[in-house]
């Protein structure tokens, strides 16, 4: 039964940031928070979650007297995070100063190195409000807004990691809209959009935005867009949520929606055999009402943390009344008899006295963010 098992308050409080998962530790790369001074050109920050002791840490930056100082990226938004085998991939995303960025840089999560890989080919022009999605050894980039040509885009690019070539994908169908802040996530070989925004007059912004719901789908195998009809209900359309593949499904999360003036806490899956939707209703205490948080699976969870909500004394408000978010939530897809057996003592509020040391450590792992060390474990476990 999907449950909500993990809240912790307390880490980095980021906005419009890039995260992924490998093995049990989640990397948080930059995003913004509201108040903070963006106007001098420093290092993306990098936090790592430790989804054993549930702490967070930051690293340091890289020394100025490093050699590959050059090749850190700077702090930006609006970018993607992807993996391919042991390496994650930054693309994309803009600084107030520098504005957008088409740099690929690569991050080695075991040395916390930092590279650009040389590449060729077709590269996509400087953008954010894009989506990255992997097949294989390929990254596809689906649209986002161009600084150049100053519109939203609707190309694909394809980066092929093995050469580090890029391509112009002439994909065959009618293309999806010109969007930027969707989603894009691979099932299988087809690649599954959702939401976003688009202008209703063509890809450049004339104010007139649009919020779509449908699912468009991209089939690599064939190169074409397809235009699936959708059984049921849909989620309402919204730009800047989280969408991720479970089990060969597809889930979102939250969001926001400007012509309605609403940000979204619900939860959907969406089955590609069925051509369904299901909004879900998972027990536990989830997050709250929100937009441009991250969301990673990692084993059979879903980490969320962060993004920006409307201010509760002033409702919903435009951008100037958001607060940002440094809690994060464990989505539980199979939640083990020890993890529901944790969560109904701190339900109940049980005496903990007689409980191993060890569990008694994992109790307050997963409610407080206080600074405890994990006990040592005897040679009989």
């Amino acid at each position: 039964m999907l449950r909500w098992t993990v809240s912790l308050e307390g880490g980095p409080r980021r906005v419009n940031h890039a995260a992924v998962a490998i093995g049990h530790k989640v990397f948080s790369f930059g995003g913004y928070c509201s108040g903070e001074d963006y106007s001098t050109i420093r290092q993306i920050d990098v936090h790592i979650f430790n989804i054993v002791s549930m702490r967070w840490t930051k690293l340091p930056p890289t020394p100025f007297t490093s050699p590959c100082v050059k090749d850190v990226p700077y702090m930006r938004y609006g970018h993607t995070a992807v993996v391919v085998g042991e390496t994650v991939y930054i693309w994309g995303g803009r600084n107030d100063t520098e504005g957008a960025c088409n740099v690929l840089f690569a991050f080695d999560p075991n040395s916390y190195m930092w590279a650009r890989p040389k590449t060729s080919g077709t590269l996509p022009g400087a953008r954010d409000g894009h989506s990255a999605a992997v097949l294989r050894s390929c990254i596809y980039i689906f649209g986002g807004y161009e600084q150049l040509a100053d519109c939203f885009s609707n190309d694909i690019h394809r980066l092929d990691t093995s050469s580090m070539v890029w391509c112009l994908i002439h994909a065959k169908g009618v293309p999806a809209r010109w969007r930027d802040f969707h989603s894009a996530t691979f099932i299988g070989p087809k690649m599954f959009v959702f939401g976003g925004r688009a202008d209703l007059l063509g890809p450049a912004h004339s104010n007139h935005e649009i919020y779509c719901n449908r699912i468009k789908v991209f089939d690599t195998e064939f190169d074409t867009w397809l235009h699936p009809t959708i059984n049921g209900f849909s989620p309402e359309g919204r730009r800047s949520h989280s969408a991720y593949a479970y089990n060969g499904e597809l889930y979102i999360f939250g969001g926001y929606n400007a012509l309605m003036d609403y940000h979204f806490d619900d939860l959907w899956k969406f089955n590609p055999e069925t051509m369904m939707w299901t909004q879900l209703r998972p027990i536990g205490k989830g997050p709250c009402c929100r937009r441009r948080q991250c969301c990673c699976v990692a084993g059979t969870s879903a980490v969320l943390f962060g993004g920006t909500s409307p201010c509760p004394e002033q409702g919903m408000g435009d951008d100037f009344n958001l607060m940002d978010h440094s809690d994060l939530f464990v989505l539980d897809f199979a939640p083990s008899l020890k993890t529901l057996c944790k969560l109904a003592v701190i339900h109940h509020g049980l005496d903990q006295s007689a409980l191993p040391q060890d569990i008694r450590w994992e109790l307050v792992a997963m409610t407080t963010n206080s600074s405890i060390s994990r006990p040592m474990l005897s040679s009989h476990g």
